[in-house]
């Protein structure tokens, strides 16, 4: 039988799959302290919005854009946050292209535990650069994600290409 470890899901699998835990908000901790921008894989901070790194990400780029504010639903977010997380969004997809020349993306919300939402009180998009050819037979036959890229690679990647 042949393993492929993994030990960074243990940190994952610990923290109870990355939500929250003893009443606090991974997602309104994150921001809290602009001098962890780099440790907490945060790329971009805008006015109401924040862009990080996935920190257990599908494939390299996999971004998440996150309201400062602690919602559960879209539908109770107001229009200037959802604008801006739009924007963001889209900002997301132009970055991806220009450092991975992907040839397509997965962009979306999983809204709820039910829906498959690792931080299920609190709202965020997924911006997931994709390849033809990529579908990554691991994850389907052992629930294992190859990644050709390092974090901080991929951190340096994109932090500061927000604002040019």
């Amino acid at each position: 039988m042949e393993r492929l470890w993994s030990p960074w899901r243990s940190q994952y699998v610990a923290s109870g799959g990355g939500g929250s835990a003893q009443g606090r908000c991974l997602f309104c901790e994150i921001p809290s302290d602009p001098a962890k921008d780099e440790e907490n894989l945060v790329v971009h901070r805008a006015a109401l919005n924040y862009v990080l790194l996935n920190l257990f990400p599908y494939v390299s780029g996999h971004l998440l854009i996150v309201p400062y504010d602690h919602i559960p639903t879209l539908d109770s977010a107001s229009k200037p946050i959802t604008d801006e997380l739009m924007d963001l969004t889209k900002r997301s997809q132009t970055i991806l292209r220009e450092v991975y020349q992907p040839d397509g993306f997965n962009v979306g919300m999983n809204l709820g535990a039910a829906a498959g939402a690792g931080v299920a009180d609190h709202i965020h998009m997924h911006v997931l650069p994709r390849w033809n050819g990529d579908t990554n037979f691991m994850t389907t036959v052992s629930e294992t994600r190859v990644l050709p890229e390092d974090l901080k690679a991929t951190y340096q990647k994109l932090r500061g290409r927000f604002e040019s």
